[in-house]
């Protein structure tokens, strides 16, 4: 008997979830401090990590002690990485999952507190495997998220957007971050982690079930076709 009570859709985050896209934006943080002489410590990092973007930009600016509005702040973000972040690969075992899912007839969706045109930049190299979700949620862009993760909001609109919606405790969660863990068990879904290497142990409790991969991922533990 598994542990997991069974679902009937997934939802899944994107950056650092399906697309390796942490380390360019990360660099985009450090970049813009370094122009202030200030520095990008690992522990703002943990506490934006999921964040939407606007989020991220007002804690960055408080928490390094930049000298800038967050209109500049977030003008030098959005140059950098719009520039830089339409080539990360995905990552380990995502596209085998995404497309064995759908191939079954289970709903997938995406809800990532990315802005739209930053979603546009990243997925365009794999058209047609995006294609295959029924809808994306952009926590930065998306005027129905009042608030963005840890919060639930996102999570919540993402499973009433199913085509017909799909009660909350009937969705898993694929997320790498805390703050998306933290979301997903608010609004009431089972969540599976795959986290960073580097993300302390404390910080990954809080998820139903940790991998190092997607590719260990067993579908049937929720109740999900297997491969």
């Amino acid at each position: 008997m598994s542990k997991f009570h069974p679902v009937t859709a997934v939802i899944f985050d994107m950056d650092g979830t399906i697309l390796a896209t942490e380390a360019v934006i990360e660099g985009v943080y450090r970049e813009i401090c370094e122009k202030f002489k200030k520095s990008f410590v690992s522990d703002v990092r943990l506490k934006i990590l999921g964040t939407t973007e606007q989020n991220s930009c007002q804690t960055v600016i408080a928490d390094c002690q930049l000298p800038c509005s967050e209109t500049d702040f977030m003008r030098d973000y959005k140059s950098l990485t719009l520039e830089r972040l339409g080539n990360c690969a995905l990552l380990p075992g995502v596209e085998r999952l995404i497309r064995h899912l759908h191939s079954k007839g289970i709903p997938i969706a995406i809800a990532t507190s990315s802005s739209k045109d930053s979603v546009a930049v990243k997925t365009a190299k794999y058209k047609a495997l995006f294609d295959l979700f029924h809808h994306v949620v952009t926590g930065s862009s998306d005027p129905e998220v009042k608030h963005g993760k840890p919060a639930p909001d996102i999570f919540l609109i993402a499973a009433k957007r199913f085509a017909p919606s799909i009660d909350p405790k009937n969705c898993l969660v694929i997320e790498d971050a805390p703050n998306g863990v933290k979301a997903a068990k608010m609004a009431g879904m089972q969540c599976v982690m795959v986290p960073d290497k580097n993300l302390p142990q404390d910080l990954q409790k809080e998820a139903d079930l940790v991998l190092t991969t997607l590719e260990d991922f067993k579908p049937e533990e929720f109740g999900l076709p297997p491969f």
